[in-house]
């Protein structure tokens, strides 16, 4: 095994309902937008990977905001505010890591194993939450590729292949743990291992391709042993 690769939201922290969501929904009221996504409609809206790519689709299928012609502008004005508005969030410490999350990194880093994260969110956001939620002795160890870094977001592999690429990793022995369908599907597309860890609005997607699936590393029993077994245990075929 040579690499632990983590997506960010719904696995370092259950941060869509009640992180990303309501950052957004602050964002749409400063600027007088006159939309605001419930808990239901953000649950639809996360099967389109990546916040700017979600803005664009509830738009098109609801509306445009009146008095915004240049639309590319709109949904950059809109995810930089609520990148802010995410980012203090995140650091008032509201928003805990998931169960196993910071034992899982220690052993990966005694173990000597390479340490990255991967997400189809803002990069300042994700590595906000790597700073401040892992601490500085950890989150140097930890590698981000996030945001606009690759121009398909997951489900497209391209993330975990510039991962791959970048870090000089074998992709069959890395290992990734993600939270949705997306990120399985894009894990497996790199050609790598993949944990699922079943967030607030995954719990009724189709993981069958996961190597393995839990309510959280804890629950399932998941450390670097069962992480260096899983990689190391024939593709199926």
């Amino acid at each position: 095994m040579q690499a632990l690769i983590f997506d960010c939201d719904g696995v370092l922290v259950d941060t869509e309902r009640d992180g990303h969501r309501i950052a957004f929904n602050q964002a749409f009221a400063e600027l007088g937008l006159g939309t605001e996504w419930s808990v239901a409609r953000y649950g639809e809206l996360l099967t389109t990977a990546g916040g700017k790519e979600r803005m664009r689709r509830h738009f098109d299928e609801t509306g445009w905001p009146a008095g915004h012609p240049d639309r590319d502008a709109l949904i950059a004005a809109i995810h930089r505010l609520k990148t802010d508005i995410f980012m203090r969030l995140i650091r008032t410490g509201e928003l805990p890591l998931r169960p196993g999350i910071r034992r899982i990194v220690d052993e990966a880093i005694a173990a000597g194993i390479t340490l990255a994260v991967c997400s189809t969110s803002n990069e300042k956001a994700v590595q906000a939450v790597v700073d401040v939620m892992l601490g500085p002795d950890r989150s140097e160890r930890i590698a981000v590729f996030a945001g606009d870094a690759v121009a398909a977001k997951k489900p497209a592999p391209d993330i975990y292949d510039l991962a791959a690429t970048t870090l000089g990793l074998t992709p069959s022995r890395c290992l990734v743990v993600e939270d949705s369908n997306n990120g399985l599907s894009a894990a497996k597309a790199a050609g790598m291992r993949c944990i699922v860890t079943v967030s607030s609005y995954t719990g009724a997607e189709d993981f069958s391709r996961a190597d393995r699936v839990v309510p959280d590393l804890d629950a399932g029993g998941i450390d670097i042993a069962v992480c260096r077994a899983l990689v190391e245990e024939p593709a199926a075929a």
